[in-house]
């Protein structure tokens, strides 16, 4: 077996991994598999150099910026601020490097879609990275700095704190960027809305904004940094649920070729076992059969246009903002939780094959986002924000829920195959 070190080995390895899945999308063959297996690990030897670069990049931005002073760990010239900015430079650096290897050899399913979606998409992904390095550095070196009130240190811890916030930041962008999937993205999308919602309402200047709901923050009145961080978590948000779908029913399609499969073979044996003498099929076995056919085949079209609309009417709620066009934010809201709620009661319907205990799930959600409306209105328990609270948290639980079930199921086809 030829080297991995050898120069260009990333390029062979990921277009041989990428051309396979290709051929075999539902099965893992043993070639297969040993390519993955050396692409992985040429993976991590890739992430290693992406996180030295960040950490010399770091140690070099420290030791020129604290050369003269000693830097407390947060505040202004601090290395909360330094650090936030080599963070968010290094994770977007090293998840480009990482997402081209991914995106451009080994899914060539992500380099296959128009131009101008994979733009958006990169610069969506981007952002995410890049903002989630950010908010990381600013709240942890902030929390330090609180436990350690008046610490200060000299030029060199400094520039190796920032060494190190770099060399992490660039591991986990190149890591995230070269294995993304669709559990990391849903990962990454909650992790990103929490943090972007949690810096608005800590810069929100009206402290009871909660007392009207969570839009309050994408106002003027809640402050101009609270204002564009709202709104553009939001945007960045729904355009992940686009890109999140086009995952989901990558992998869903896999399995609903097995299903309709499936189906069809089952409606044959039964079309044969009900022929008469003379060959025929009778009425009822034809009707009974396409009634079958309808209910059990799998609708992915139509769950990856739900979900498009929800990116879309999310990303629409933070372009217009309710002090904007109250009445058009409001409708943009309306859709994006009526989507969702669809979704939630017409699983069974759209992803017939799926366990019978998601199904109970689906509809324990769907009763608990009803419930939760009604007790916001008429009941008047809570307000907006509680009720909108309540409404992500089962969002992303149930999302959760889902992607996993779905990677469930795709392995069990994989393994049938085999």
């Amino acid at each position: 077996m030829t080297s991995i070190r050898k120069p260009g080995r990333a390029r062979t390895l990921a277009v041989s991994a990428a051309q396979e899945e290709t051929a075999h999308p539902a099965l893992a063959t043993v070639q297969q598999a040993e390519t993955q297996a050396q692409l992985q690990v040429l993976v991590e030897a890739r992430a290693i150099w992406s996180a030295l670069s960040g950490g010399l990049m770091g140690l070099l931005l420290g030791l020129v910026v604290f050369y003269d002073h000693r830097p407390p760990l947060a505040g202004d010239e601090s290395i909360q601020f330094y650090g936030a900015v080599i963070g968010g430079v290094t994770a977007g650096l090293a998840f480009l490097l990482g997402y081209s290897l991914n995106a451009r050899m080994a899914n060539i399913w992500l380099g296959q879609r128009p131009r101008l979606r994979q733009l958006v998409d990169t610069l969506a992904l981007l952002v995410v990275h890049s903002s989630i390095a950010v908010m990381g550095s600013l709240g942890i070196f902030r929390v330090f700095q609180e436990a350690f009130i008046g610490l200060t240190v000299d030029h060199i811890a400094g520039a190796v704190l920032l060494s190190v916030v770099g060399g992490v930041a660039a591991y986990f962008g190149f890591n995230s960027g070269a294995r993304i999937s669709a559990f990391s993205l849903s990962t990454l999308l909650a992790v990103f809305m929490a943090s972007g919602v949690l810096v608005s309402m800590i810069f929100a200047e009206n402290p009871f904004w909660w007392h009207v709901m969570f839009s309050e923050l994408g106002t003027g009145q809640a402050g101009l940094t609270s204002f564009w961080t709202f709104n553009t978590t939001l945007v960045v948000s729904g355009i992940i649920i686009t890109t999140l779908t086009a995952f989901i029913t990558r992998d869903l399609e896999i399995w609903a070729g097995h299903e309709r499969l499936a189906v069809a073979r089952r409606l044959a044996v039964r079309a044969d076992e009900a022929r008469t003498r003379e060959g025929k099929v009778r009425l009822r076995t034809r009707v009974s059969s396409a009634l079958s056919g309808h209910f059990r085949t799998p609708r992915t079209a139509a769950l990856r246009v739900v979900m498009i609309v929800m990116g879309l009417s999310l990303a629409g709620i933070g372009l217009v903002p309710i002090n904007v066009h109250h009445d058009l934010h409001t409708v943009i809201t309306a859709v994006f939780g009526l989507s969702f709620l669809f979704i939630l009661l017409t699983v069974p319907y759209l992803l017939p094959g799926f366990p019978r205990s998601f199904y109970l799930l689906s509809l324990v959600a769907a009763v608990g986002l009803i419930f939760s409306f009604l007790l916001w209105k008429p009941v008047s328990y809570w307000n907006l924000t509680s009720l909108e609270l309540v409404g992500a948290a089962i969002l992303f639980a149930w999302l959760i829920v889902f992607i996993r079930n779905i990677a469930a199921l795709v392995e069990r086809v994989r393994r049938s195959e085999v």
